[in-house]
């Protein structure tokens, strides 16, 4: 039987902005103008790679986060998306987003919202 893998990013060329389903109900989608940085740290096998728009931050927990981070750095990556925990053993040697949590970044004085997935 050929199962295919469940994909937790995806990158595309012509896109202007990466797109964050951070459930099956909720999505955004952020600029690439707006990008400031990324950072990709190791602890063991898991990674997390932080990325910085102006207006939010993503933390993305996962493994073989290197070629997710390449992919935005050319401004190519499209979507990122949290894989099922029922998906994770099938995924191996290739990038996969366990687990992502977002932080709106508000002017100073103000409080800013977490969501986790």
């Amino acid at each position: 039987m050929n199962i295919k893998s469940p994909e937790s990013w995806g990158s595309d060329s012509q896109v202007h902005g990466l797109r964050v389903e951070i459930s099956a109900e909720r999505s955004l989608v952020l600029p690439f103008d707006q990008f400031v940085f990324s950072e990709l740290t190791h602890e063991g096998k898991e990674q997390r790679l932080r990325i910085v728009f102006a207006t939010h931050e993503l933390l993305l927990r996962g493994c073989f986060l290197k070629r997710v981070e390449a992919t935005l750095q050319k401004r190519e990556l499209s979507f990122v998306a949290k894989v099922s925990t029922n998906y994770r053993p099938l995924v191996e040697n290739h990038p996969v987003i366990w687990e992502i949590a977002l932080k709106e970044i508000k002017p100073a004085g103000n409080q800013s919202n977490v969501d986790e997935n």
